[in-house]
């Protein structure tokens, strides 16, 4: 398996937030059904997703929970030069009220609109469970990857705490942040998640993940490196970039 390629199939799936996901038809047998479904990752890294319980891909899936998510770079000239990773997975419907809970909260963050039609129209959540990747980072870059996934080592309480902390008392920061990495400036930016390689924020309706110089696997190190580009004059080359 190759290690670079893995990051950044990883990376990949971060820095995206929507993709095609491809079910077995339950009306026409044998024939494969795609639909667009936003996602984020989960504690674990795995794309987790709120599919209501009257769409067809709920159905499908219901039927048979073999399926896949194609995920490409955004805004891409020419689809095929590009990066794009597919996730063969099975869907596995979250039922434990704990993995519930925990799943809503950090999916409202990424996209706070989803909450209300949660509720009042039968949505359930459910997480893409890896069997297998196909990663291709453009012409001649073709991989089959086994392990992409990634533990975020912050997931749950500590996640949440420093997400409001930066966007309750930071808010001057996250704006050098997002002036620094290019990103769009035509709303204030929220942060909404954190993991060990970047940050997640959120800009209009448009999610962005940015890249640590170097992974962070405490919170102190998260600290040290947000503040570190609080005072930076340009953003930091990561290791996957500089590949």
């Amino acid at each position: 398996m190759s290690v670079k390629a893995a990051k950044h199939a990883r990376e990949l799936l971060l820095k995206e937030y929507r993709g095609a996901l491809s079910t077995h038809s339950k009306s026409m047998p044998g024939f494969p059904f795609g639909s667009v479904v936003p996602y984020c990752l989960d504690d674990q890294g795995r794309p987790l997703i709120l599919i209501s319980r009257i769409a067809q891909h709920t159905h499908n899936l219901q039927k048979d929970p073999k399926c896949s998510l194609l995920v490409g770079e955004r805004s891409a000239e020419d689809v095929q030069a590009v990066g794009r990773v597919t996730l063969l997975a099975e869907a596995e419907k979250l039922t434990d009220s704990a993995a519930i809970e925990a799943a809503a909260e950090r999916y409202y963050r990424y996209f706070p609109e989803s909450q209300s039609y949660h509720s009042a129209h039968d949505f359930d959540f459910w997480v893409l469970v890896p069997v297998r990747y196909r990663y291709i980072g453009g012409f001649g870059a073709i991989h089959w990857l086994d392990e992409v996934a990634l533990a975020n080592p912050f997931a749950g309480a500590t996640e949440t705490a420093m997400v409001e902390h930066m966007n309750n008392d930071h808010t001057t920061a996250i704006a050098h942040y997002v002036a620094l990495s290019g990103l769009p400036q035509t709303q204030p930016a929220q942060m909404v998640g954190i993991d060990s390689e970047g940050m997640h924020l959120r800009i209009g309706q448009g999610l962005y993940w940015l890249a640590f110089a170097h992974p962070c696997n405490t919170p102190k190190q998260v600290r040290e490196a947000l503040v570190q580009l609080a005072h930076a004059e340009k953003w930091p080359a990561n290791e996957a970039q500089e590949a």
